[in-house]
């Protein structure tokens, strides 16, 4: 069996950039799209996010592709909030995600990046976020 390491800091946001994220609901959220991850071969090993986006560090497997699984993720995740009436609205992510690759010597920097969104988000907003990420201003006109 071939042996890949190939880390990705993965972004995405709700659809029209709602902020549904409350706190106790993202955590809720964050922790089903885990165990849901988990029962489909997903290693997740940083998730968490700010009041309209979530980012996550995940580690794909040799037979697996980004486009398959932010599909999974983002699909079941907005079909299990609705189920579960998490929110009022019907809920939806928006089609767009980041990926971007991680050098195995930065994963902590990373996920400590990522554990930290709350402060983060004091001093940035997620259009200047994604900006930088992007590296082009024209992205943040991303409609989401």
């Amino acid at each position: 069996m071939p042996y890949v390491k190939n880390w990705l800091h993965c972004v995405w946001g709700t659809k029209d950039k709602v902020s549904i994220l409350l706190p106790e609901r993202k955590l809720e959220i964050t922790r089903h799209i885990l165990t849901n991850a988990d029962s489909k071969g997903i290693y997740i090993d940083f998730i968490n996010g700010y009041s309209n986006h979530l980012h996550c560090l995940l580690l794909l497997k040799y037979d697996q592709s980004l486009s398959k699984v932010m599909q999974l993720i983002k699909g079941e995740s907005s079909w299990w909030i609705n189920k579960n009436k998490i929110c009022r609205l019907r809920f939806e992510w928006a089609d767009e995600y980041y990926g971007a690759s991680v050098s195995q010597s930065h994963i902590n920097r990373v996920g400590e990046y990522i554990k930290n969104q709350e402060e983060h988000h004091r001093h940035k907003t997620w259009e200047e976020e994604c900006e930088e990420f992007i590296g082009d201003p024209e992205f943040s006109k991303y409609k989401g």
